[in-house]
């Protein structure tokens, strides 16, 4: 039994991260139909900036509220590379989908070359608070307090752009933008106005990503972001282009997959994880959430 009720918490400790990388990839696709393979650099870009600012902002640290300010830089960071990208790169080119795949990979390949010659490409120590690195027992099972950090700040994120996005103008806008972008222009709203916004929110929630990830990782390296936006991809899909809510439900079904799959026979969780996606995109190609098109 402590087998399981480990398995199920590192589980969703594993979910959490991975629904931090896709809900900005869902807003993103679902608002602007971007599909930001760029999406990696902003999640390392937080993490590169928190470990950064452990270390040398002032008042930040590996420990209380020090951690929680070099997060905060790191946070903010990631958000202001996701809306320059959008204002300089993506915004010129919304038309022109084969060129958006382009430019977001090759930002994504030069961001990884930038970080290797400004850091090294080999992994660095990250800065971990103490209390994250010890166990806590929950019946019978001794469970690392990280995944509790990662589980409590997914539930925060999605508590909060389910309230952005019910309790909000721009978040009606968002919403209605997703279901019918056309009928949303049709009657004089802009909504390309929201796309920056859209890309700022996604890039804080990559970025946040990439901080927590990196106590889970207990290192960082300038490939992690790529890493960890395959499996994002993948949640989005099997969750429904566009929803948070399918993301957050396809997270969880992929993390909990993987982590118990792992234990019975280690690397085998990834190659369940692709048969998943294509067991989903067989039976429902529109993903869990996902809407049936009508014609």
């Amino acid at each position: 039994m402590s087998t399981v009720v480990l398995l199920t918490l590192t589980g969703l400790g594993l979910a959490a991260l991975y629904f931090l990388v896709a809900s900005g990839l869902a807003l993103v696709f679902g608002l602007a139909d971007v599909l930001n393979f760029a999406h990696g650099l902003f999640l390392s870009v937080g993490a590169y900036g928190t470990w950064w600012a452990s270390g040398n902002l002032p008042g930040a640290g590996a420990s209380g509220w020090g951690f929680v300010l070099a997060v905060i830089f790191g946070v903010v960071c990631g958000t202001v590379v996701a809306a320059l990208v959008e204002l300089v790169l993506i915004r010129p080119l919304y038309s022109r989908t084969i060129e958006q795949v382009l430019v977001t990979v090759g930002l994504s390949l030069a961001g990884v070359a930038l970080l290797q010659a400004s850091w090294g490409a080999d992994p660095r120590t990250y800065p971990r608070p103490q209390w994250t690195q010890e166990l806590t027992e929950v019946a019978g099972a001794r469970v690392p307090n990280d995944r509790f950090l990662l589980i409590g700040a997914a539930v925060i994120v999605l508590a909060g752009l389910l309230a952005f996005l019910k309790f909000t103008r721009i978040g009606l806008v968002i919403r209605a933008g997703v279901e019918d972008r056309s009928m949303v222009t049709a009657l004089g709203i802009d909504v390309r106005r929201a796309f920056t916004l859209v890309f700022a929110i996604g890039g804080a929630a990559a970025a946040l990503a990439g901080a927590l990830g990196g106590v889970y990782a207990g290192s960082i390296s300038p490939t992690g972001g790529s890493s960890l936006l395959i499996f994002g991809f993948i949640v989005v899909v099997i969750g429904g282009m566009g929803s948070v809510v399918g993301a957050a439900y396809a997270a969880v079904a992929v993390g909990l997959l993987q982590q118990f799959v792992n234990y019975t026979s280690p690397g085998l969780g990834d190659i369940c994880v692709v048969a998943l996606l294509a067991i989903v995109l067989l039976i429902r190609p529109q993903g869990i959430t996902g809407k049936v098109a009508t014609s």
